[in-house]
């Protein structure tokens, strides 16, 4: 496949999207007008054997250390491209990445995949049986590494496959580290190598994988979720068509490129439309607005608690003079909106729900606070997601005496599913590496006999670990280390409860519906609660003024 070529066909579906960008059109739903452009161009798409990769020519990113053009950004993908040729890698090898947000990750995962290579991105806050597991269940032949991950990395290297080849990019001086691991310099490699297109004619076409996403594995070991080329440009798409991006615009990602919400939603922005992106290693909250004044960004994106952080910091002259017209993501609370919205004088939000791996994701085009989107009753073929009724202590489906599931009534809380159809590119569901963990995500009579769906389920964050243990023979210090050691930061659970005993059932699995239900207000004289004190850095009791300080937000979680 030619660049040139690929970049015609993708020229020709993004003016195919500019038509169908009417406000009333993106009002149905996330992906109607996406699916008329799939229908229209998909024959095109397929003649073509169109990728992701065709269209770079289109990138502008910079960071906060560095500018990137999209010339130098295409130079260093043909680059990477050459060296994964050179190492012998086949379409459908895996390259495990591994280090924090910086424009050279972007750069790997695309070169890679111009010889149809799969990236794994690994979440850098992951270290020990967690990392190993990333790395294992990918099936990965090498392992790239930012040299700020060393030490993780030589904790796990004796359990790493014998063959598995390590390159290092970044400052040497961590090296040191890496207790004589034998590991090449990827800086070194990738200087070396050719910054020309190779000569090679890729297989891989829309439909096939493009990159690995982790799941958070706050309920679980993280699981590899396949992101397909095909899906990669509905999400970017259905962000710039429906909340209004230009461009022109100018995006502050201060979020993990490992994760959707940067590496799709954000970078994806650049890479389909244009965009200029503004990448941040670390999410800073007294310095993000000074960083939108500095490099006139017009975008931001936001995910879980970092509009919260944002309004807990102290007023700033930045504040005034940004701007940024529309701050887009998922998680933004009803109790802060308003808030946010007034004091940092935001236009418009857009904030959406939607896993990396679902069919079913929603968006709020409207600005309804409090509304993370909306199932559309005019059109539900184009989009038959729906809100169904689930059994509170096992979270499975309820069926009627048909055995069908029950939709919920209007204000009943429930899960969202989304039909799934496998010849359709917006209501496919293409799972995880591991089939197990596909089939778990899937249920079958939903909506009418011999369908199925994906069911979305819960990955949120750890909020309270409850323990059978008294509060006198209990370590809370040699816990909160081995905790840190052993989990990322926001799988580290923030409240405990030390109780005589954990409630059973008859066949002793462990029941946890009381203990969600009472949440961490001190209750039972017999039991103590404890939260972990972001401050102090150490566990401190819920007393009932601690409990009220928390509810009335003065206390930081």
């Amino acid at each position: 496949m030619h660049l040139l070529s690929g970049v015609i066909v993708c020229l020709s579906l993004l003016a195919a999207v500019s038509v169908l960008s009417l406000p009333w059109l993106c009002g149905l739903s996330v992906g109607l007008g996406l699916c008329m452009v799939w229908r229209l161009s998909w024959r095109l798409i397929q003649t073509e054997s169109w990728t992701l990769v065709s269209v770079i020519l289109h990138f502008h990113v910079s960071n906060l250390f560095q500018i990137w053009s999209f010339r130098e950004l295409q130079e260093r993908c043909h680059a990477v491209a050459h060296w994964a040729l050179a190492e012998g890698w086949a379409e459908g090898d895996v390259v495990a990445l591994y280090m924090e947000s910086q424009p050279l990750m972007v750069a790997l995962w695309v070169g890679l995949s111009m010889v149809g290579v799969e990236a794994a991105l690994i979440n850098h806050n992951l270290r020990q049986h967690s990392l190993l597991h990333c790395v294992t269940v990918s099936g990965a032949r090498a392992m790239v590494f930012g040299t700020e991950m060393s030490e993780a990395v030589s904790e796990v290297s004796t359990s790493l496959q014998p063959d598995m080849a390590l390159f290092s990019s970044g400052d040497q001086e961590d090296e040191g580290k890496l207790c004589g691991l034998r590991v090449q310099s990827l800086d070194a490699l990738l200087d070396g190598s050719p910054k020309h297109p190779p000569d090679y004619m890729l297989r891989k076409e829309f439909n096939d994988r493009l990159f690995y996403i982790y799941t958070s594995g706050t309920t679980g070991m993280p699981k590899a979720a396949v992101v397909v080329h095909s899906r990669y440009y509905r999400i970017a798409a259905s962000g710039f068509h429906s909340f209004g991006l230009r461009r022109d615009d100018i995006i502050y990602n201060c979020l993990p490129l490992y994760h959707s919400a940067g590496a799709i939603m954000g970078v994806g922005q650049c890479l389909l439309f244009g965009l200029t992106a503004v990448i941040r290693r670390k999410f800073s909250a007294s310095r993000f607005w000074d960083d939108c004044v500095k490099y006139n960004c017009t975008v931001i994106q936001y995910i879980g608690e970092i509009c919260r952080y944002l309004l807990a910091q102290p007023v700033r002259p930045s504040e005034a003079h940004h701007r940024v017209r529309i701050a887009f993501g998922n998680g933004l609370r009803p109790s802060v909106w308003k808030e946010f919205v007034q004091r940092f004088r935001i236009r418009r939000v857009g904030e959406f729900y939607g896993a990396t791996e679902c069919n079913c994701s929603l968006i709020n085009i409207d600005g309804k606070v409090g509304a993370c989107g909306f199932s559309s009753r005019i059109f539900p073929t184009f989009y038959p997601i729906g809100l169904f009724r689930v059994q509170e202590e096992t979270r499975d489906l309820l069926r009627d005496s048909h055995g069908l599931c029950i939709p919920c009534l209007p204000g009943e809380p429930g899960m969202l599913v989304g039909h799934i159809n496998k010849t359709d590119s917006l209501r496919r569901f293409d799972g995880y590496l591991d089939l197990e963990s596909t089939n778990q995500k899937i249920a079958h009579n939903v909506f009418r006999k011999g369908d199925s769906a994906y069911i979305s389920g819960v990955e949120g964050k750890a909020g309270m670990a409850a323990i059978a243990y008294g509060i006198d023979q209990f370590d809370f210090d040699s816990f909160l280390i081995a905790v840190q050691k052993a989990l990322p930061s926001y799988a580290r659970p923030i409240f405990l409860r030390l109780m005589p005993s954990v409630d059973t059932t008859g066949t002793f699995k462990i029941q946890k519906i009381r203990l969600q239900r009472e949440g961490y207000k001190p209750r039972d004289q017999s039991e103590n609660i404890f939260f972990l004190n972001s401050r102090s850095r150490c566990y401190e009791a819920v007393t009932d003024e601690v409990y009220n300080s928390i509810m009335e937000g003065k206390v930081c979680l």
